[in-house]
């Protein structure tokens, strides 16, 4: 039985470390932006408004090791590196999709909420 215990343990351990890696904010906006097709580096950049250059690095570097993005480095003067959304990437991608139009459904009513809520507190 304590087997088991650990084993639901580790379990909830991974979704939660998982869970907050693609529930963050830089990685939902570049999976946003990388839906549509592969990008340069800083035609991204320029896409996910706010993110620093160091930051973009590090959420990319991360997804790739997820294996939710794919790294091609194109052989010219300069070298072009593209990324692109693997299937697992695009998984994500209609994950994300509905939790945003889940969000965009529901804003007005969720608002009013904390309106109401906010005047009971008072």
């Amino acid at each position: 039985m304590d087997v088991t215990v650990s084993h639901t343990e580790a379990d909830c351990r991974g979704v939660s470390e998982i869970l907050s890696r693609v529930g963050d904010k830089w990685t939902i906006q570049v999976v946003v932006s990388l839906r549509l097709g592969a990008l340069r580096f800083n035609e991204l950049k320029r896409q996910v408004g706010g993110i620093s250059q160091q930051m973009l690095t590090r959420t990319l570097k991360t997804l790739d090791r997820d294996g939710m993005v794919e790294r091609t480095v194109r052989h010219s003067t300069p070298p072009q590196v593209e990324y692109t959304l693997t299937p697992l990437g695009h998984s994500l991608s209609e994950t994300v999709r509905q939790l945003a139009d889940w969000a965009a459904t529901h804003r007005a009513e969720i608002e009013d909420n904390r309106v109401h809520y906010d005047a009971r507190q008072s």
